[in-house]
Order: C-alpha cells, then sequence, then structure tokens
C-alpha cells in the first residue's frame, strides 16, 4: 500500500509539473483554393502535351502560364499546410505537411509526397543554429506557401529554381546585420540521393539583403546565383527585387523581377509583379524569352486574405499559347481570385 501511494504520488506531481510547464507544441499553417478564368482565349482552350521528341500524345491539358501552381481554370485547389513545431530550450524540431494539388507539386519526389519540410535543430550558441533534415529553398524573392507571397501565381525565377533541399546547414549571426549560412545537400528538390554527389550552398545577408550561391556537379542544377532583397520606399510604398542567373553544361536561365507594393491601409494592399525571363544557350542566340506582368490586389479580414490578380504573360519569338479564334499566340492573360486562410 505504501508502495501504490508513493507511485500516485509521484504521478500526480508530474501532472501538476507537467501543467505548469509552458506548451511547447504549437501547430500553425494555411488553407487556401482560387478560381482561374483566361481573358485572352476561352478556358476550354487546350494544348497537347508533346513527348520527348515533339510528336502528340493524346494528351490534352488546359492552356495555362508556365509556371508553378494555379495552373487551373475553373474552380481549383491550393492546399491544406499543417505545420507541428516543438521549441526546446536549445533543440527543436518542425514537421511542415502539405496536402493537395500545390503541395503534391511542391514536394514530387517519390513516396514523401505530404512532407514539405522536415528538420530538427540545434541552437548551439545565440549566433549559431545547426539544421538537419528537409527545408524549403534559400534562394529567390517567393516561397512554397501562398501566406507568405503577395502575388497568388508565381514567377518563373520561383518555379525554375530550386523548391527545397536535403541536408545540413549551418546559420550565423555574425552582427545585428550580417549573416551567413553554409550548407551541404543531397542535389536539389531530391529526398533520397541516388545521383551520387552532393551541393553546395551559402548565403551572405546584410540588412535584409541576400546573395545566395548554390552548386552541384551532377546536371541537377549546376550553378545558380541569386540576389533577394527589397526596400522601404516610404511607410506605406516597399520595393521587392529578386535576380538569378543559373548555368548547367553551357544552357540554363537568367531573370530578374520587381514587386513594388503599396499599403493604402492596415488591411488592403496592391502591388504589382514586372519579370524578365529567359533561356541561355551556348550557341543559340535567339532563344525565347518572356516578360510578365502581375497586378494583385491583397485584402485581410481576419486570418482570410483575398487575392484578386490579374496577370499577362508575352513572349519574344515563341507563340506557346492560342487566342479566342484558336490561332497561335505570343500572349496570355488570366484573372486569378483567391482565398486564403491561415490560422
Amino acid at each position: 500500500m505504501k508502495k501504490l501511494f508513493t507511485l500516485s504520488a509521484l504521478l500526480l506531481a508530474s501532472v501538476v509539473f507537467a501543467q505548469d510547464e509552458p506548451k511547447k507544441l504549437s501547430i500553425s499553417g494555411s488553407v487556401d483554393a482560387y478560381y482561374r478564368t483566361n481573358l485572352t482565349s476561352s478556358d476550354a482552350s487546350i494544348t497537347e502535351v508533346l513527348d520527348e521528341n515533339g510528336m502528340g500524345t493524346g494528351e490534352f491539358i488546359p492552356q495555362s502560364f508556365a509556371t508553378s501552381f494555379a495552373d487551373q481554370t475553373g474552380f481549383g485547389l491550393g492546399m491544406a499546410n499543417v505545420i507541428l513545431s516543438y521549441e526546446g530550450e536549445k533543440t527543436g524540431a518542425v514537421a511542415d505537411l502539405a496536402f493537395g494539388t500545390r503541395g503534391t507539386q511542391a514536394v514530387g519526389d517519390g513516396t514523401d509526397l505530404y512532407i514539405n519540410q522536415l528538420y530538427a535543430y540545434w541552437n548551439v550558441s545565440e549566433s549559431t543554429t545547426l539544421t538537419m533534415g528537409r527545408f524549403n529553398t534559400y534562394l529567390g524573392y517567393e516561397v512554397i506557401s501562398p501566406v507568405a507571397n503577395f502575388n497568388y501565381s508565381t514567377s518563373y525565377l520561383f518555379s525554375n529554381g530550386p523548391f527545397s533541399h536535403v541536408g545540413l546547414k549551418a546559420d550565423f549571426a555574425i552582427s545585428d546585420d550580417f549573416s551567413l549560412m553554409l550548407a551541404v545537400m543531397n542535389p536539389t528538390d531530391k529526398n533520397n540521393n541516388l545521383v551520387g554527389g552532393y551541393a553546395l550552398g551559402a548565403q551572405l545577408g546584410y540588412a535584409g539583403q541576400f546573395l545566395n550561391f548554390y552548386y552541384d556537379d551532377k546536371e541537377v542544377l549546376g550553378f545558380e546565383i541569386d540576389y533577394t532583397g527589397g526596400f522601404n520606399l516610404s511607410d506605406a510604398l516597399f520595393l521587392g527585387i529578386n535576380a538569378a542567373y543559373q548555368t548547367m553544361d553551357n544552357a540554363g536561365f537568367y531573370g530578374a523581377a520587381l514587386y513594388p507594393q503599396f499599403a493604402a491601409t492596415e488591411s488592403f494592399s496592391i502591388g504589382l509583379r514586372g519579370e524578365l525571363f529567359g533561356n541561355h544557350e551556348k550557341d543559340v542566340d535567339d532563344l525565347p524569352s518572356v516578360f510578365a506582368t502581375t497586378l494583385t490586389a491583397s485584402y485581410t479580414l481576419e486570418n482570410l486574405i483575398i487575392k484578386p490578380e490579374v496577370r499577362l504573360d508575352s513572349w519574344s519569338n515563341d507563340m506557346p499559347y492560342v487566342n479566342n479564334d484558336l490561332d497561335a499566340s505570343k500572349s496570355l492573360a488570366a484573372f486569378t481570385l483567391a482565398a486564403i486562410y491561415s490560422f
């Protein structure tokens, strides 16, 4: 009986102690859905999927921009994003799960369809953090989650660059303004390293401006240098900037984008993304390039964000679209209305 009383007392004490401890587990995330309609062609306009030899496959898809996500006409689903975070005194972990069309397109690789991010970290000191696992890329202005992007549709720079990395990175807070990140990783967007070799990454930050580097020698992405930053031009006006150059075996892409954004009120903002994106290849002088303009308004009501958006993409010497008369066209315009709820 004495042993039973002692055990009961210990269990009661542990429950009381646990109740006094602050909760360290947090749950956050978002859901999003949208409606999109083409303005310069019918929503029923379709493009035949070609095989590697340029022959028709008999499979047809709706006409859309050549960027990631929000590529359906009519009503479409984004993703349900659920983020579980546990924070200890010096260590912690994050499990970021993405379900739905946007999540599947972002995660992809193999059977790990729902893992957007999955990593553990150790705050070695006040200025040094080690992180190991799968984490979203440090390159570029835009991210996978629609909550953190001003525009709902994504840029060509984002869509052609890496989405995520699996590896080990070290973040150093050198001073209040300077930061440094070094990483060794699997080649980009690969949960399992089946190609051999590894990728190296680095980021140098100063006062909100970041110079990013990526390199692998296994013909996955090759070498990419990327600048991401922005400036507050006034209390209400912000200008974001992204520029990148990528090369692999004398081929690759380049581009730049500007993101002016104006906050009219606490709940309503309007922003423009103007982007020039092109491909380059040795001994080829006239590869097609695209200029894409996206005008987005953002209205916030509690945790709900409503984003109406108009986008126009115009190619230089290629005609990848059809117009309302089903004639080949260099341009495509579309209207999108997105609803994003974060929690």
